[in-house]
């Protein structure tokens, strides 16, 4: 068991075939105690107890400082303690540069970026504390390439800074043995990426991604359970791409 007896805290994980559901599966799997975070109480409650028992549900809004640092003392009374904090709530818009209006760039950014470091804020304090802790972010290779397929500049923009945000953490907490990396997914099947996808579109993506498959949010969430784990308890500060070879950089 890679978690026996950890609490992980997943931001955004209450959608049937998102990456924080299947995060918070592969966690469970491997003995650890799941918080699912989400703006729907309800949701987040059905999907902690659909992933086991003993996971709690907690309604967050990861835009709202005082939300995330209520939500965290919740998990931590309830479940007694935080080891890891997925930071993985997130939104995107397929809109071209000229088309994003203050609104578009006001919520993608806030979810993505001030979600993470107010969520992240919200449990530094308890892990310092404890000497103990892995923070994992989900970025994207959106961030990396200068755009994805479904998602706009401003979403490149807000996961690229959580690639800054995560790395500057690392550097920072490292003394108190708080490691922070960062995953960035390539083309994921997901119920977002899902309503946009045509098999013609299917097609003309694949020529581009060597092992010829679309990502699931399987891998995703094992890349996240390695970070999370003592399997790499030396490793701060990096970018684990899970994309099937889409970007392959020196």
């Amino acid at each position: 068991m890679l978690l026996k007896d950890k609490v992980a805290v997943i931001t955004g994980a209450a959608s049937l075939r998102g990456i924080g559901k299947a995060t918070a599966r592969a966690f469970a799997a491997q003995g650890a105690k799941i918080a699912i975070l989400d703006l729907d109480l309800a949701a987040a409650q059905a999907a902690a107890a659909d992933v086991g028992p003993g996971n709690i549900g907690v309604v967050c809004n990861v835009t709202n400082k005082a939300d995330c640092d209520r939500a965290a003392q919740q998990v931590i009374e309830q479940l007694g303690r935080i080891d890891i904090l997925v930071n993985n709530a997130g939104i995107t818009q397929p809109l071209k540069i000229m088309d994003i209006k203050p609104e578009n760039y006001e919520a993608v950014t806030d979810v993505s970026l001030r979600g993470t470091l107010y969520m992240s804020q919200a449990v530094i304090p308890h892990m310092r504390e404890r000497q103990s802790g892995s923070i994992i972010c989900i970025s994207s290779v959106s961030a990396q390439r200068g755009g994805g397929i479904f998602g706009g500049p401003h979403y490149s923009a807000a996961k690229g800074g959580v690639l800054g945000l995560a790395k500057a953490m690392a550097r920072e907490l490292g003394p108190a043995n708080v490691r922070v990396n960062s995953v960035t997914p390539g083309l994921i099947e997901t119920d977002i990426t899902g309503g946009m996808m045509t098999d013609a579109l299917r097609i003309e993506i694949l020529k581009g991604i060597p092992l010829n498959r679309l990502g699931q949010a399987s891998d995703v969430a094992n890349a996240c359970l390695y970070l999370a784990s003592d399997l790499s308890t030396y490793l701060t500060g990096i970018t684990l791409d899970v994309n099937g070879g889409m970007l392959i950089h020196g």
